[in-house]
């Protein structure tokens, strides 16, 4: 099974103005080898849904991790009840808790059985900004940039808000027109993609599995150009 890149004319998907008539990311879209998935996800709108409000976001950092061949990644020891939904379809949400206090998402990749997982880094605010705050406890005041970044530069803050948890959302499949988590296609392509080591671990620390979109300044930690 193969993944084609839309062409201009996409699918015609759901509800609000920002999304309405942009294509959500199919199966096929993840079914594909983690190291072209990653960087292909940068771009795309993360979409939270409940009834009529909606929260979008721009992907902008992702981070590859291989499965069993992978120190760093969850899977490499072989399935467990923890992270059995590497081990499942492709284009699943698996949610796992850091620190005792942050979910972080990730979207399952490779064929059923092989795993291999993308987590989403940071994220532009889109849509339903308002929504973000009041999930990250914040008030909005200037809403420059520097406050921007406090909604949804890093994995934990962007898991906050979108109202992400593992109870609600691990295992949910985000290829779904039903599923309340989605990923859509609105055509946008980023100028340049970077890539770095991953950030924030101890093993297979030197492998050059960060990709960003190059001078976004909503990515975690130091911007790369």
């Amino acid at each position: 099974m193969t993944y084609t890149k839309p062409s201009a004319k996409l699918q015609k998907p759901i509800v609000s103005r920002h999304i309405a008539g942009k294509g959500l990311l199919p199966p096929e879209f993840y079914v594909r080898n983690v190291k072209e998935v990653a960087p292909d996800l940068l771009g795309k709108l993360l979409v939270r849904r409940e009834g009529k409000q909606v929260r979008s976001a721009r992907i902008v950092e992702v981070e590859a991790y291989l499965g069993l061949e992978d120190p760093a990644a969850h899977a490499y020891r072989g399935p467990t009840a923890r992270n059995q939904v590497l081990f499942g379809p492709p284009g699943r949400a698996y949610v796992y808790f850091i620190y005792g206090f942050h979910y972080c998402l990730n979207i399952s990749c490779e064929p059923e059985g092989k795993a291999g997982c993308i987590l989403i880094r940071a994220l532009e605010p889109v849509e339903g900004l308002e929504l973000m705050y009041a999930a990250r406890d914040l008030e909005r005041e200037h809403g420059r940039v520097t406050e921007l970044r406090l909604l949804t530069s890093g994995p934990g803050r962007l898991a906050e808000a979108f109202s992400i948890t593992r109870e609600r959302d691990n295992g949910k499949d985000v290829t779904s027109r039903r599923s309340d988590l989605q990923v859509f296609e609105d055509g946008f392509r980023p100028e340049k993609v970077a890539i770095t080591v991953r950030i924030g671990i101890t093993k297979a620390a030197e492998e050059p599995l960060r990709y960003l979109i190059a001078g976004n300044p909503f990515v975690s930690g130091k911007r790369v150009v």
